[in-house]
């Protein structure tokens, strides 16, 4: 029997990464006939260091979040994902993503974008993707190639 992976997160956080792994996650969704939630993460950390922070900071994060989600389920759906929705949470984005969010949605496969960090960044502030991989309960796809399977820039 093969593996059929009936619930799909994929979490994105603007970057090119994210979005190739959220593509290849449309994709795994309609060969799953899967339901996909795409998660979205503001790093409530960063907002600490900065001294000037008002919650207006927040709302235009969230806002722009939401304004990206929705596009997001909409390229889904026009790509066949029959069921597809999305989070927005506060908070560190490696708990959220490997633990928070999978269980409270019953996810069983977590997508991600490749990291750009080198091995002296992943010491100094760590790799979302590597702490998932390590602490996930269910299965974790690191996305490293385009939608032709070919090696990313």
């Amino acid at each position: 029997m093969l593996q059929q992976y009936n619930r799909i997160l994929v979490a994105i956080d603007g970057s090119k990464e994210a979005e190739l792994a959220f593509k290849k996650a449309v994709q795994v969704a309609v060969r799953n006939k899967a339901s996909l939630l795409i998660a979205n993460v503001i790093d409530t950390k960063a907002f600490q260091s900065i001294s000037t922070f008002d919650g207006s900071m927040a709302d235009k994060a969230s806002l722009q979040a939401k304004n990206t989600l929705e596009e997001y389920v909409r390229y889904a759906k026009n790509h066949r994902v029959e069921d597809v929705s999305y989070v927005i949470e506060y908070g560190s984005p490696k708990v959220l993503i490997s633990k928070q969010i999978p269980e409270e949605h019953n996810v069983h496969l977590i997508m991600l974008g490749a990291t750009g960090l080198s091995a002296v960044e992943r010491i100094f502030i760590g790799s979302v993707s590597e702490y998932v991989i390590r602490n996930a309960a269910c299965d974790v796809l690191i996305v490293r190639t385009d939608l032709e399977n070919q090696p990313t820039d």
